[in-house]
C-alpha cells in the first residue's frame, strides 16, 4: 500500500533534516521526496511517497504530526491525486534504432531536449507508472544514465 503525504512545512535550514531523521529513526522508507518553495516563500511543501501496511502509514503521518516545523500535513492515496514526475533519460542511439526511438518518443509525449552524434537525452513529465513504461520501452535500447525527480502531486479537485 502506498501513500502519498503532501507536507506543509517552514522553509529553513535543518527541516529537511530533521524529517529524514523521524523516517530513518523509525526505519519507514521513502519512496520518492520532493520538496520547493510554495507561493509564500516561508513555506515548502514536501510531496512524500512511502509504502508499506496500514499502521506503519498511520504511524508516519502521526510521527509527522509531532514534528514543530511542520505547518500542514495531507495525505491521499494515489488515486485521489494528480501525480507527475520528471525524467531524464541519456540513451545511445545508431542508424538502425534512432527511428524506433523517436517514434517512442512520440507515442509516449516525450522530447529529445538534447542531441549529439550518437547520444540523445529524452524527457518526459508524466505518471510515475508512465515513465517506469518509458524506461521499460526504451530498456532494449543502451540507456546510458537515468535521472529522475520524485513524484509531484496535488489532491484532486472535488
Amino acid at each position: 500500500m502506498k501513500k502519498i503525504y503532501s507536507v506543509l512545512v517552514e522553509n529553513r535550514s535543518g527541516v529537511l533534516s530533521k524529517v529524514a531523521g523521524l523516517f530513518s529513526r523509525r526505519s519507514f522508507n521513502i519512496d520518492s521526496l520532493t520538496v520547493g518553495e510554495t507561493e509564500d516563500k516561508a513555506v515548502s511543501c514536501m510531496t512524500i511517497v512511502s509504502s508499506g501496511d496500514e499502521r506503519t502509514l498511520e504511524q508516519i503521518e502521526k510521527q509527522l504530526n509531532k514534528k514543530l516545523d511542520i505547518i500542514r500535513i495531507k495525505t491521499f492515496e494515489e488515486q485521489m491525486s494528480v501525480s507527475r514526475e520528471l525524467m531524464l533519460i541519456k540513451v545511445k542511439y545508431n542508424k538502425s534504432n534512432r527511428r524506433e526511438i523517436m517514434e517512442t518518443c512520440q507515442a509516449m509525449k516525450a522530447d529529445i531536449v538534447d542531441m549529439s552524434k550518437n547520444l540523445m537525452i529524452i524527457q518526459i513529465c508524466d505518471t510515475p507508472e508512465r515513465t517506469r513504461l518509458m524506461i521499460k520501452l526504451l530498456s532494449g535500447i543502451s540507456i546510458v544514465e537515468i535521472a529522475r525527480t520524485g513524484t509531484l502531486a496535488l489532491q484532486k479537485c472535488e
